[in-house]
């Protein structure tokens, strides 16, 4: 008998709080409630930075590859960043940490540009 009063007490409890939980609802969290990605990557490819523009958070931490056969560089215009000359598959990243918009070229194909957004 007493096995069974202990049981009915915990199934009765088990039951309003399973109660309980539906009538508050279960929390939801919304979009902007998440971690925005604190990595990006810009693909070098066919003479092209892909995406040209691309928009971070800051903090975010830019990642280059050169999928290229041919050698390029990532050079900001403001003189934030300048990566070394990359091969093909070489990276180049950046950290940025101020708010901003950094416009960015080739220095071995100046008419290769991009441009990256920190918020």
């Amino acid at each position: 008998m007493k096995r069974n009063t202990v049981w009915i007490a915990s199934f009765t409890a088990s039951v309003v709080i399973g109660i309980a939980l539906l009538v508050a609802g279960s929390p939801t969290v919304a979009a902007n409630d998440q971690p925005s990605a604190a990595n990006a990557e810009v693909k070098i490819d066919n003479f092209v930075f892909g995406p040209q523009t691309i928009t971070v958070p800051v903090g975010a931490t830019v990642t280059w590859t050169n999928k290229d056969d041919i050698p390029h560089t990532t050079v900001s215009t403001d003189g934030v960043f300048k990566s070394e000359v990359m091969g093909t598959d070489e990276t180049f990243s950046f950290t940025f940490t101020k708010a901003g918009t950094y416009s960015y070229y080739c220095s071995v194909h100046p008419k290769m540009t991009g441009t990256v957004v920190v918020q």
